[in-house]
């Protein structure tokens, strides 16, 4: 195998095992749709087993597959790393920068990224917002050089750097009738209607502790999936909410009213994080040490000119 297996092979494996699927791994390198499985033929015949296997309409990596698909990605890490030292030593600023993100931190993550672009122009630049899940699946996958999240996970061995604070504030229709009062008690809030993120959302976590703290249970009115359906659902009347400021960015200032309530905001924070056992490349630690050096008054105006 080590002497007949090639890059190109290993590039094909490493695509498909991503993105689940030969019809996107073939459009993502720009080959036809035969060669990508004539390669996969040429690669498992040269390993001597089965490396997918097709279940129903969808493919999955056989044990053997898994093993390579981690093999190639560990190959991979290698050689970006090789590639990047050379062009650090060459004085270049260029590289690959992969960065994966909560849907909230959708509402800062591009003007970090894009302040950072303005500073290294060469720099090719990839951020993927998803849900919660995706993203602690992509850490356990190392797939990427830097996750964006409210929490780190426990049960992965992580490196967790916070970045910036993340308070999570009580919302309410700017006419709702609590709106204006001043240190509003958990145990009044409890009686409101409540409008929650789906259960193990962080947010969601860190708010019911909150009421647990007083011996309070909350009972939602509404679970919705995103902080964009919760804040439509308050300006609708349909109850109140608590987010992190950060989901108030686009908004005006006046569309919410933020309430006054004893015990909030709760005060969190944002993280940067990666594998335990993975070394940042030069680009990756160069943006990590760009986001713990601007302060969070630069943070807050995000992608202001300075």
């Amino acid at each position: 195998m080590r002497h007949h297996t090639t890059f190109r092979q290993l590039e094909i494996f490493e695509a498909i095992a991503r993105l689940g699927s030969f019809t996107r791994a073939s459009e993502e390198l720009f080959l036809s749709q035969p060669t990508v499985s004539m390669q996969m033929k040429k690669l498992a015949d040269m390993i001597g087993a089965p490396l997918i296997e097709q279940v129903g309409k969808k493919i999955r990596l056989t044990a053997d597959g898994q093993e390579l698909a981690r093999a190639t990605r560990e190959i991979f890490t290698i050689l970006d790393r090789y590639t990047m030292s050379v062009d650090e030593r060459r004085g270049l600023k260029q590289g690959k920068l992969s960065l994966m993100a909560i849907t909230t931190a959708s509402y800062f993550a591009p003007r970090l990224l894009g302040e950072f672009v303005k500073l290294y122009p060469g720099i090719d630049v990839s951020l993927r917002v998803t849900n919660k899940e995706q993203v602690l699946a992509s850490i356990a996958d190392n797939l990427d050089d830097l996750y964006f999240l409210g929490q780190p996970p426990e049960d992965i061995d992580v490196v967790a750097t916070p970045i910036m604070d993340n308070p999570i504030v009580v919302l309410a229709a700017p006419d709702h009738p609590l709106a204006g009062k001043k240190k509003i008690t958990l145990e009044r809030l409890a009686r409101e209607p409540w409008l929650m993120r789906e259960k193990g959302s962080g947010t969601r976590n860190a708010i019911e502790r909150r009421f647990a703290e007083r011996a309070i249970t909350l009972h939602p009115r509404l679970e919705l999936g995103s902080n964009e359906a919760i804040k439509q659902a308050i300006l609708a009347g349909l109850g109140i909410s608590a987010l992190s400021r950060h989901a108030l960015a686009l908004n005006q200032p006046d569309q919410f009213a933020v309430l006054d309530v004893v015990g909030f905001p709760i005060l969190r924070h944002w993280y940067a994080v990666y594998p335990a056992g993975r070394q940042l490349s030069v680009v990756a630690q160069a943006f990590l040490d760009y986001l713990l050096g601007r302060g969070e008054p630069a943070l807050a105006k995000a992608g202001k000119k300075k």
